[in-house]
């Protein structure tokens, strides 16, 4: 199935994008999705920390995707 990745802040300079159209599969969970990412992109590591809003909306790890479901990737934010 297809989902669509955005970037925000310093993770999408490590990507390279703002978005990504992605294929994964079927009844993959926001976890799971992360644990791919990890692994694609080795730089994330140093961000493991980033958030994940599917749709808007902040999910759980264990959330599972649907198609077309959009994806949003938030480092950790600070400020003064």
């Amino acid at each position: 199935m297809k989902i669509t990745l955005l970037f925000f802040g310093i993770l999408k300079d490590i990507i390279g994008d703002t978005s990504k159209e992605l294929q994964v599969t079927e009844s993959i969970t926001v976890d799971g999705l992360k644990t791919h990412l990890l692994q694609k992109y080795k730089e994330l590591n140093n961000f493991s920390t980033f958030s994940i809003a599917v749709n808007e909306e902040y999910v759980t790890a264990n959330y599972i995707l649907n198609t077309n479901d959009v994806v949003a990737l938030i480092p950790p934010v600070s400020g003064g």
